[in-house]
């Protein structure tokens, strides 16, 4: 068997190339963990005119917990509760699912204080230096 190539790439790799590394990893993890990743779910927000999507969350599967990959909330639509109304949406869908519970992480510019608020915990950091911004990653076991 010849070695393989190792090839660098700097930017924006090719949507194939990414999917070989997950492709490759999640067939290591489930012959090992004896468990598969299930889909992804979301909740959207829409435009009231056009129905468009124009914000949400969106979920993963990692092995029994749901992992908030993505919650936005377009500007004018801040204020009004929509946030909360995403979180409990998301973990009702995860409790449905069994999972143990949700994480999450967060910049410090972004809404910490806000996930706290709804129970949600810190277990780790990264910390601020310049040119990095703070991180934050938070847990809410159900």
């Amino acid at each position: 068997m010849s070695e393989p190539i190792i090839e660098s790439i700097l930017s924006d790799p090719s949507a194939d190339d990414v999917r070989a590394v997950v492709t490759a990893l999640d067939a290591y993890n489930n012959a090992n963990s004896g468990m598969a990743d299930q889909s992804g779910f979301a909740v959207i927000i829409r435009d009231p005119e056009t129905r468009a999507a124009v914000g949400g969350l969106y979920a993963t599967d990692g092995y029994r917990w749901a992992f908030v990959r993505y919650l936005a909330i377009p500007e004018e639509y801040r204020g009004l509760g929509l946030g909360r109304r995403l979180i409990a949406d998301a973990e009702k869908i995860a409790k449905a699912r069994g999972y143990i519970g949700m994480w999450l992480d967060t910049f410090e510019f972004q809404a910490r204080p806000f996930y706290e608020k709804l129970g949600y915990e810190i277990f780790g950091e990264l910390e601020g230096a310049p040119g990095a911004i703070p991180r934050y990653f938070l847990k809410k076991r159900f």
